[in-house]
């Protein structure tokens, strides 16, 4: 019988050493070097690939099959089918990360009940007992559903329980990190075990023809848990983000190998769970005031999905030496960017002040074409001449000052006719002459200075800007 091989794996990044240290010199991270005990017989038992002998030719075959591609198995949550691109591949394997509490679970059970209805569905749990699982499913209201429930850390005998002609269709394993390969010596979580149990469970859905859902924890950084090889190994890999003090939640797709990537789907968490938000463009308008200075309605597009979102600037005067920039749902390395262009570029005095984005309702916008709904924002607020109430803003602002062209300019400004709007600051080009919308009026800009300038043009009061002393 070969002798147990031990290792030393960075939990951080996965690499190998053949010793112990103190930092890994893949990544750098100290104290996350972990001795690991490996089997040499594989779950599956036999010969190891590789460890010699004569291997079997493999039966190559045509692009083009004669067998019939099945329909992909809707969930009958359309938020959800949506962000997977039309519904679950039969022997796909989605990961879906998140924060701890926001509602992965949930979402998941309310997705195997509805799936129940038309195709086996198994239900593991490494984390929760049966009873626990019940009392969420009679909160949720779906008790009555066909979903068979287990809790099991073994990956081994859960391997049993789906390799089988009779086993479940959908398979959803809560979570990842729990799951455990008896022929590994560490604990469940550790790198080893978490690519180990993943490798089996995937191979299995991929023989089977059963859709697996996976659960994975995420570090404090917002990336999931465990080696990166893990969100190369599954065919699509999902993120649940939200503040879990704030009722929305956004199901992001970073990727999918049957549809398109970036989709998005928004959901409301309630006291009967999670409920779908057909239209979120109104959803996060709905507290929007009028007349207010420093807030700017952003045309964007998510995916394939058009949403009009709020951005809101509070620009303030700064006792510190150095002004504050706090950001939420931006990135800050892309404000402090357009600061200094309005500051170069604009003329305006932003050096001695605090300036503080939100991008309102919980979502994380990405896309450039943000950016000047941005500057408006932090422009009316720095004046005080709220940006008219009817009116959306979108463009990507370049270094030298310049507003321009972003995609889908008609799905956007299609968007906001929709829900009332009767204006458009937008770039000049594209948005201007191929728009379709003849309900909008479209103010077409070239530079963030003509922004400014329209943006005075509807006050009595100038804009402050710096002179070509002060600036010097």
């Amino acid at each position: 019988m070969a002798k147990p091989q031990k290792r030393f794996v960075c939990q951080e990044c996965g690499a190998v050493t053949p010793r112990w240290a103190g930092k890994c010199d893949a990544c750098e991270a100290w104290n996350s070097i972990v001795e690991e005990t490996v089997e040499a017989t594989p779950i599956g038992g036999g010969k190891r690939s590789g460890s010699g002998g004569s291997g079997k030719a493999l039966d190559f075959v045509g692009l083009k099959g004669d067998s019939e591609q099945r329909p992909r198995l809707k969930s009958g949550i359309d938020e959800l089918d949506r962000v997977l691109g039309g519904g679950l591949v039969d022997g796909s394997a989605t990961l879906i990360g998140g924060d701890p509490g926001i509602g992965k679970s949930t979402l998941l059970l309310q997705a195997a009940a509805a799936l129940s209805a038309h195709a086996s569905v198994a239900y593991i749990s490494g984390e929760e007992a049966i009873e626990q699982i019940r009392m969420r499913a009679q909160r949720l209201n779906v008790s009555d559903t066909k979903v068979e429930l287990a809790a099991a850390t073994s990956v081994r005998d859960i391997l049993a329980s789906l390799d089988r002609p009779d086993g479940a269709r959908v398979a959803v394993i809560d979570s990842i990190q729990t799951m455990y390969v008896d022929l590994l010596d560490s604990a469940p979580g550790t790198v080893g075990q978490v690519r180990a149990s993943a490798q089996e469970l995937i191979r299995v859905a991929k023989r089977r023809g059963t859709a697996i859902l996976l659960v994975g924890h995420v570090t404090k950084e917002g990336a999931i848990a465990g080696p990166r090889v893990l969100e190369h190994m599954v065919d699509t890999v999902l993120y649940f983000e939200g503040e879990r003090g704030h009722p929305f939640r956004i199901l992001r797709g970073v990727k999918n190998r049957f549809g398109p990537t970036d989709e998005i789907g928004v959901f409301d968490m309630t006291e009967r769970g999670l409920e779908e938000v057909k239209n979120p463009s109104a959803l996060f308008l709905a507290d929007r005031q009028d007349g207010v200075a420093g807030a700017a309605v952003f045309a964007g597009i998510e995916g394939s999905r058009p949403m009009l979102v709020e951005i809101q600037a509070l620009v303030a005067p700064s006792a510190l030496g150095t002004p504050r920039r706090a950001v939420v749902g931006w990135d800050s390395n892309r404000l402090a960017m357009l600061l200094a262009v309005l500051e170069a570029r604009g003329g305006l005095d932003l050096s001695g002040r605090d300036v503080y984005l939100n991008v309102a309702g919980g979502l994380r916008i990405g896309e450039p074409a943000a950016d000047l709904a941005v500057a408006a924002a932090i422009v009316s607020s720095l004046t005080g001449i709220p940006v008219p109430m009817r009116t959306v803003v979108f463009g990507e602002v370049g270094l030298s000052g310049e507003v321009r062209a972003v995609g889908r300019p008609d799905a956007r400004l299609k968007e906001a006719g929709k829900l009332g709007f009767t204006s458009a600051i937008a770039p000049k080009g594209r948005a201007a002459k191929e728009s379709k919308a003849d309900d909008i009026a479209i103010n077409a800009i070239s530079d963030v200075s003509q922004l400014i300038r329209d943006l005075e043009s509807s006050s009595d009061g100038p804009i402050r800007i710096l002179d070509a002393d002060a600036r010097r």
